[in-house]
């Protein structure tokens, strides 16, 4: 019986509702894992708590992210300590007082990024802005500040302490990178499963959501990665990689099919959660990719 461990942050594109389907690719034993773009997740907290592996590294080129995963890493309590108090005050204000909170510790997000620094309030105000925000979104401008706009909910859950405490523990003995994926190379080998969840290829322009970092992450990089799957294949690792589908919108768009032709690439349905217009969300396919 799996045990379920949802994230601790909404993240868009996140796999909680493809588990089912990602799990059937899972090894039969996972000693060492590897995720190269961790964002909200959802596979590696499913891998900690039902496979226990000796070894794990994250990454992410997002550090307010990763910063987060450290800070509830070591600093559990006083993460807890902050996020109570501001959902404390959040569920007591009225529509108008809670739009001025939200901003204020939006400009103190975005003042503690200018400063780089790394510590539980930083970690407290991330959570914070993902669970109060317009569709759980992280988006950074040019200069790499915070941007996205409230959201509407009447009672959101900001703060559940026994949760953070349960994320903390399964992060035990996880190493935690910032970066680009490529620094996990070091890590991987004949003997680590890898899955590999990058910022998707956009379908259209509406749906492109790659300003989740300064950098953007396109066709050119698409073949880097690409490149990266097979030379870590190569070694032995076991990879399972997801990506958009641009048959979606054109049947004759073979981007994925070919730069992953070597590998085997399943069409599994997804539902669309986050798009600005409510009627262009529901069920499209995504890619499954993998080299077993």
């Amino acid at each position: 019986m799996y045990k379920t461990v949802k994230p601790f942050i909404k993240w868009a594109g996140g796999k909680s509702q493809l588990l089912d389907v990602i799990r059937e690719k899972y090894p039969e034993n996972i000693k060492k894992y590897c995720e190269p773009f961790v964002g909200g997740g959802a596979v590696l907290f499913d891998v900690l708590a039902n496979y226990n592996p000796q070894e794990v590294l994250i990454n992410d080129i997002n550090s307010e992210l990763t910063d987060t995963y450290i800070e509830i890493k070591y600093n559990p309590e006083a993460v807890i300590d902050i996020l109570s108090d501001m959902q404390e005050k959040f569920w007591t204000m009225d529509d108008e007082q809670r739009k001025a909170y939200y901003y204020c510790r939006r400009d103190r997000f975005n003042t503690l990024i200018q400063s780089s620094e790394k510590n539980e309030e930083k970690a407290a105000l991330f959570i914070f802005l993902n669970k109060t925000c317009f569709n759980g979104l992280y988006r950074v401008n040019g200069k790499g500040f915070y941007n996205v706009p409230i959201g509407k909910y009447k009672k959101p859950s900001i703060c559940d302490p026994d949760h953070i405490r349960l994320i903390s523990s399964l992060l035990k003995n996880v190493e935690i990178r910032c970066g680009d994926y490529s620094m996990c190379a070091d890590f991987i080998g004949c003997d680590t499963f890898v899955y590999i969840d990058p910022p998707y290829r956009p379908l259209n322009e509406t749906s492109s959501f790659t300003s989740y970092t300064k950098n953007e992450f396109g066709d050119e990089q698409q073949i880097k990665l690409a490149e990266f799957v097979e030379t870590i294949s190569k070694k032995g690792a076991k990879v399972v990689a997801s990506n958009s589908d641009p048959k979606n919108i054109n049947e004759s768009d073979d981007f994925f099919d070919n730069i992953y032709k070597k590998f085997i690439i399943s069409r599994i349905q997804a539902t669309r959660m986050i798009n600005c217009n409510s009627k262009s969300r529901g069920s499209i396919s995504e890619l499954l990719i993998s080299n077993y």
